[in-house]
């Protein structure tokens, strides 16, 4: 195979439809442009969205929603994922076990899973319900 000899898939590529070249060419006259008006006419522009001076769409409706900034350097660990780690559970540990992203500055254990060993927490915040289980596996919390 050479370079010069390939080519599109038969019917893959469309012929440029050539407008405003008479009745028999199928787009003569207005050359599918309708009758009159702004975008009939050469040079014919408006921004996208433009709804002719009515108040556009994205305008009309009504803003929804919320995205905190700091929702991506914050992180949640359920207890399950904590059997994983070996020695003193820190979030560079964290990070290396891939259980939270590398962006987090910040992480919290949540109640959910089964803690099977006892482990112990630096500087990683803890639930209620987690501090619980953790204490009741044999495992403390450290504030850093």
């Amino acid at each position: 195979m050479k370079l010069n000899t390939v080519k599109p898939a038969a019917g893959s590529k469309r012929a440029k439809l050539r407008v405003g070249r008479g009745a028999s060419a199928g787009q003569g006259k207005t050359s599918g442009r309708g009758v009159k008006g702004q975008r009939a006419r050469k040079g014919g522009y408006h921004k996208v969205g433009f709804e002719g001076g009515q108040m556009p769409l994205q305008r009309r409706l009504p803003k929804v929603g919320f995205r905190s900034k700091i929702k991506a350097t914050r992180a949640e660990v359920r207890l399950s994922e904590l059997n994983g780690i070996e020695g003193v559970v820190d979030l560079a540990a964290l990070k290396k076990a891939g259980v939270v992203d590398a962006f987090a500055e910040q992480a919290k254990v949540i109640l959910s899973g089964a803690l099977t060993r006892a482990v112990q927490l630096k500087g990683i915040k803890a639930t209620k319900g987690a501090a619980e289980a953790i204490a009741k596996a044999g495992g403390s919390i450290e504030a850093a």
